[in-house]
C-alpha cells in the first residue's frame, strides 16, 4: 500500500488535507462511496475556486486522492477544495466540499522521499491492465505497401505489434473501423445485399503472426448501408446510423458467424465485440444518442444469436461519456452487456465500479479501450518522458479494478488524423515509424518487468505518493526483486517551464527489508531526459525531419532501456539494503534484485 506522510497542521475544517512542498503542494481526501472521480480545485485566498487544469485536453477528473499540484508557483497562498463526481457527463453538479488550510508551495527544501519496502509481506498478484489490449490505427493498414519514413506500412505495423506482444505480454489489439469501405465487406447488388468479408480475412492472417487477438471494434457503416453516405470517416466507412436495421444486424450476425466457423468457438470466445467508436462526438457519429442506443441493441443481440460466448460491450464514448444513460437503457432493454467501454486521455482512467453498483451490474469488467496523456495527434507530450510517468500512474492506479487500459497506440503507423511527416512528431505510438522505442513504450517494459507478487510500500517526504510512486514486487519462487520507480505530475505544462521542473527533482532513499538472501546482484536502468529517450538520442545523431541511413543504425543501436550504473554485487546488512536514486521531474527507474 502506497501511503504519503501525514500531513500536519494542513486540514480546513472537513476540508482536504494539505501539504507544501518544493514546487508542490499534495492534496489528500476522504473518498465519497459513490463517487467516480474528483475534480481539484484551487483559490487564491477566500475564491473563487476554479478546477485546476493539468492540460489534459479531456476530463480533468481524477479517480482518487492524493493529487500533486504543481500548477501553482511557489510563495503563493491558496486553498483547496474537492467536488466529487458522480457522472462524468455533469462533472460540476456536485457540491463543493469544504476548503482546505491555506498552503503555499515553496521554492527550495530538501525534496527527499523515503521509499521503504518489506520483501518479506506481499500482497497478492500484480495485475497488469496494459496486458489485455493495445490500441491501433484501422487494422486494414497491415495490408498496405505505401510508404513512410522509408518503411512499408504494413509490415512496419506488424512489426510493432508483434513486439508490443512479445515485449509487453500485449495479448489483444483493438480491430478499429473493421466493417469499414477499405476491406470491403457489404455491397448491393440489384437491391439486395452482398457480404464479402475476403478483406476482413486477408488482415487477420497478416494478424495472427504478430500474437495478438483482435478485439473487434464494429464500425464504421459500409457506404452502400448509410442513411446519410457523405459522411466519410477518413475513407474507411461513413460515421451515419445505418439506412436499414435489419440489414445491419445481418452483414453483423454474418459476420460472425463466419468468424466462428473460420476460428471455432473456443478462439472466438477470447476475442470480443466493442459496439462503435466514440459516437457522442459527430466526427465519428453523426446520429442522435438514441440512434446510437438503437444500434448497441441490434448489434449486440445479433453479435448473441451468432455466438452466445462472443463478449461484447460498448458503448466505447470519448472522455468517459454517456455512462449512467448508456447503463440505464440496458437496464431497461435488456440487452446483452459483457463488459463496459469507453475512452479518457490526460488522467488516469475514472473509478466506474460505484456507476456499475448502482445498476446491479457489480463485477462486469472494465475496458478503458483508448488511453493516453493526450487526445491531439501531433501532441509534443506523446513523445516525451513525461508521458511515460503518466502511463505508469495511470497503470498503478487501475491496477486491480480494470480489466484493461489500452494505450492509444501500438505504432506511429497512424493516417487518420494525417501521416507521420517526421521521425518524432508528437504520433500516438508508443513505438515510431521504424520500430524505434519511445518513452512510454519503456515505461510499460519496465512495469513488465515486475515480479508475480506485490509488495507492501510505505512512502514518507515531499511528494511521496503523489509525484514519486513506487511498485515493488517479489519472485517468491527465484528470490528476484524488482521495484519501479518513477517521478511525474499530470501537469503537462512542467514540459514548458524548466525552473519548475528543476524544482521537482527528487532524491529518493529506497530500503529493502526482508531480503532472505546473503548476495544480489542490482541492476538498474533507467529513462530520463538523457537518458533510453529515443528524442535525445535522435538529437544527438543529428536526425532533422527522416533519419539518414546512418543514422538509422545509430538508432537501433541504442534501442534498448540503458543501464543507469553497471551491476554491481550487493550485501544486504541484517536482510536489510538501502539505495540512493535521483529522480529528476520526469524519470523512471527499473531496479531488480537477483540472488547470487
Amino acid at each position: 500500500m502506497t501511503t504519503p506522510a501525514e500531513t500536519p497542521a494542513g486540514r480546513g475544517s472537513d476540508g482536504p488535507r494539505v501539504r507544501a512542498g518544493r514546487g508542490q503542494v499534495s492534496v489528500d481526501w476522504d473518498r465519497v462511496p459513490d463517487a467516480v472521480g474528483y475534480l481539484v480545485h484551487r483559490a487564491d485566498g477566500d475564491g473563487p475556486y476554479r478546477v485546476i487544469d493539468h492540460r489534459g485536453g479531456d476530463l480533468l477528473a481524477v479517480p482518487g486522492p492524493p493529487y500533486a499540484d504543481t500548477t501553482v508557483g511557489p510563495g503563493r497562498t491558496v486553498r483547496y477544495a474537492v467536488r466529487p463526481v458522480r457522472d462524468a457527463d455533469r462533472p460540476g453538479d456536485g457540491p463543493l466540499g469544504p476548503p482546505s488550510a491555506p498552503v503555499a508551495a515553496s521554492a527550495d527544501g530538501d525534496g527527499l522521499v523515503e521509499v521503504s519496502v518489506d520483501v518479506a509481506r506481499p500482497t497478492g498478484p500484480v495485475h497488469r491492465p496494459w496486458r489485455d489490449t493495445i490500441g491501433s490505427e484501422h487494422l486494414s493498414m497491415l495490408l498496405s505497401t505505401e510508404q513512410v519514413g522509408g518503411e512499408q506500412m504494413g509490415a512496419g505495423l506488424a512489426a510493432a505489434l508483434g513486439r508490443v506482444h512479445r515485449e509487453l505480454g500485449v495479448e489483444r489489439v483493438r480491430a478499429h473501423g473493421i466493417l469499414g469501405d477499405d476491406l470491403g465487406v457489404y455491397r448491393e447488388v440489384d437491391g439486395e445485399p452482398v457480404h464479402d468479408f475476403a478483406g476482413i480475412d486477408a488482415v487477420l492472417d497478416a494478424l495472427a503472426p504478430t500474437g495478438l487477438r483482435p478485439v473487434l471494434e464494429l464500425s464504421f457503416t459500409p457506404r452502400a448501408l448509410a442513411r446519410d453516405p457523405s459522411r466519410v470517416v477518413t475513407g474507411a466507412g461513413v460515421s451515419s446510423p445505418p439506412r436499414d436495421w435489419d440489414r445491419w444486424a445481418a452483414l453483423v450476425g454474418d459476420l460472425v458467424r463466419h468468424l466462428r466457423s473460420r476460428v471455432g468457438d473456443a478462439e472466438l470466445r477470447r476475442w470480443a465485440v466493442e459496439v462503435w467508436n466514440e459516437p457522442d462526438l459527430d466526427c465519428f457519429w453523426t446520429g442522435s444518442r438514441e440512434d446510437y442506443l438503437r444500434m448497441y441493441d441490434v448489434t449486440a443481440h445479433a453479435v448473441r444469436t451468432a455466438c452466445p460466448g462472443l463478449p461484447v460491450g460498448g458503448p466505447a464514448t470519448a472522455a468517459t461519456r454517456w455512462i449512467e444513460p448508456f447503463l440505464d437503457h440496458v437496464d431497461a432493454s435488456g440487452a446483452p452487456l459483457d463488459f463496459l467501454s469507453t475512452h479518457v486521455y490526460g488522467s488516469p482512467p475514472l473509478d466506474l465500479r460505484p456507476a456499475l453498483a448502482r445498476h446491479g451490474r457489480t463485477g462486469t469488467p472494465l475496458l478503458w479501450t483508448e488511453w493516453g496523456p493526450s487526445p491531439t495527434h501531433f501532441a509534443p507530450v506523446n513523445d516525451s518522458v513525461l508521458s511515460a510517468t503518466f502511463v505508469a500512474t495511470g497503470m498503478r492506479e487501475a491496477a486491480g479494478r480494470v480489466a484493461a487500459l489500452a494505450c492509444w497506440v501500438a505504432s506511429d503507423h497512424f493516417e487518420e488524423l494525417g501521416r507521420p511527416p517526421a521521425l518524432l512528431h508528437g504520433g500516438f505510438g508508443l513505438l515510431s515509424v521504424g520500430g524505434l522505442a519511445k518513452p512510454r513504450f519503456w515505461a510499460l517494459w519496465m512495469l513488465e518487468r515486475l515480479a508475480p507478487e506485490q509488495l507492501d510500500v510505505r512512502l514518507d517526504g515531499d511528494g511521496a505518493g503523489t509525484l514519486v510512486r513506487a511498485w515493488p514486487s517479489v519472485d517468491p519462487r527465484t528470490g528476484r526483486v524488482a521495484v519501479v520507480l518513477w517521478n511525474g505530475t499530470l501537469d503537462q505544462g512542467v514540459l514548458d517551464r524548466p525552473d519548475q521542473r528543476d524544482r521537482l527533482h527528487r532524491s529518493v532513499r529506497l530500503r529493502l527489508d526482508g531480503l532472505p538472501h546473503a548476495a544480489y546482484e542490482l541492476r538498474h536502468r533507467r529513462l530520463d531526459e538523457h537518458t533510453s529517450n529515443l528524442r535525445a538520442t535522435a538529437h544527438r545523431v543529428g536526425v532533422d525531419g527522416w533519419p539518414t541511413d546512418e543514422q538509422w543504425a545509430a538508432l537501433r543501436a541504442a534501442d534498448h532501456l540503458a543501464d543507469a550504473t553497471p551491476p554491481v554485487t550487493v550485501t544486504p546488512d541484517r536482510g536489510t539494503v538501502a539505495l540512493p536514486v535521483a529522480l529528476p521531474m520526469p524519470s523512471m527507474s527499473l531496479l531488480e534484485l537477483t540472488p547470487r
